[in-house]
């Protein structure tokens, strides 16, 4: 690749591109709305929300200095991310409160980056994490679905339209902002029926002192307010 090519392809993804028709923005939330209320849909998508939050658990890991290990991705969507280095402190504390508010600040982060007009940053950026979780990927199961979720960020970045592009970009957004949402309740509901007593929320409060249910407070805030503030941006309230 010469000086030339490389410029002209930085160019393309760093610029911007015009903003879809409102009735895309409308079209992608009714599609993840579709996607996320309903249980049996849901229950399939929910992988992609386990992408995310696993990957916040790894990079954040990787942030505070631990060594991470390895990450596995399960077909019930539950994951698992390995990491080593000192079992208490801040780093422990962030990593394991990375989970949960990883999905909705990635919706947030996306819908700034759309309400800028960068879309093509936006797929290339979520190419680029894809593939550098899928090097800590220790299963089959997950190595799969992180390669099917790639796959697709590929194929829509260089093989389809600006239209195309722009409509698969609104509908991840959309869809992390919502889905990251609902994963908290699920496990609130599921804590109080007697399960789930190893969850995140029960391991900050051992590391913190603090109770499980400020820990859930904080999970939903950041959803809640990432909705509200990358909704703004995308309708552009």
């Amino acid at each position: 690749m010469d000086s030339t090519t490389a410029t002209s392809l930085w160019d393309e993804v760093t610029g911007t591109q015009p903003d879809p028709g409102l009735w895309v923005v409308i079209a992608t939330l009714v599609a993840a709305l579709a996607v996320v209320v309903p249980h049996r849909p849901w229950r399939i998508a929910r992988n992609a929300v386990t992408i995310a939050h696993e990957g916040g658990h790894g990079l954040v890991a990787l942030l505070t200095g631990r060594r991470l290990t390895g990450i596995r991705l399960h077909s019930d969507t539950s994951g698992l991310t390995v990491s080593r280095g000192k079992p208490t402190g801040l780093g422990m504390i962030l990593t394991a409160a990375s989970g949960y508010t990883a999905p909705p600040l990635l919706g947030l982060g996306g819908a700034a980056l759309l309400g800028a007009g960068r879309i093509t940053l936006l797929l290339w950026l979520a190419t680029a994490l894809l593939l550098a979780l899928l090097v800590m990927i220790r299963n089959a199961y997950g190595a799969l679905t992180v390669l099917l979720a790639g796959g697709a960020f590929v194929l829509v970045s260089w093989l389809a339209g600006p239209q195309v592009q722009a409509a698969f970009a609104y509908a991840v957004v959309w869809f992390l902002l919502l889905g990251g949402v609902r994963p908290a309740f699920e496990l609130q509901a599921k804590r109080s029926r007697g399960g789930a007593g190893d969850s995140d929320a029960d391991q900050l409060a051992r590391l913190t002192h603090a109770p499980a249910g400020v820990w859930f407070f904080l999970f939903h805030m950041v959803s809640l307010c990432s909705l509200i503030g990358g909704g703004r941006w995308l309708l552009e309230l």
